[in-house]
């Protein structure tokens, strides 16, 4: 077996946290939002388009909890932009920074990222690209 990339992650949101998500992921973040087999009640989730090849699917529940430390840490995301204007856009987006690594190891080698949260508490890494 030969694995290429991750297709997918899997995040559960509060059932009211829709419109949260589609602000956070899409108008702060900057992804795609693609949501019309969800609002035409043909599934369950919604997705966050990453690339051609990635999404975070994002399932609202009552049944959510937030994440702990315990069950979850981050999903990293690498982006095309160098990580100072990676932070331009955050701040400019009203998105706070947790916090920065000059280099942290990720599938692709060493590379400079910021951690940010989304509104459901998931821990999300945009990692400049190697």
């Amino acid at each position: 077996m030969r694995a290429r990339h991750i297709d997918h992650v899997n995040l559960r949101i509060p059932e009211d946290g829709v419109d949260d998500a589609r602000e956070f992921y899409g108008d702060r973040l900057g992804f795609g939002i693609e949501d019309a087999l969800y609002a035409a009640d043909e599934k369950p989730f919604f997705d966050v388009r990453l690339s051609a090849t990635a999404v975070i699917h994002l399932w609202p529940t009552d049944e959510f909890a937030p994440p702990t430390a315990t069950n979850y840490d981050h999903v990293a995301v690498v982006v095309e932009e160098p990580i100072g204007e990676i932070e331009d856009e955050l701040k400019a987006a009203g998105v706070a920074v947790e916090k920065r690594l000059d280099s942290p190891l990720g599938a692709t080698g060493e590379a400079p990222a910021v951690y940010v949260r989304d509104p459901f508490g998931y821990r999300v890494e945009l990692k400049a690209r190697v």
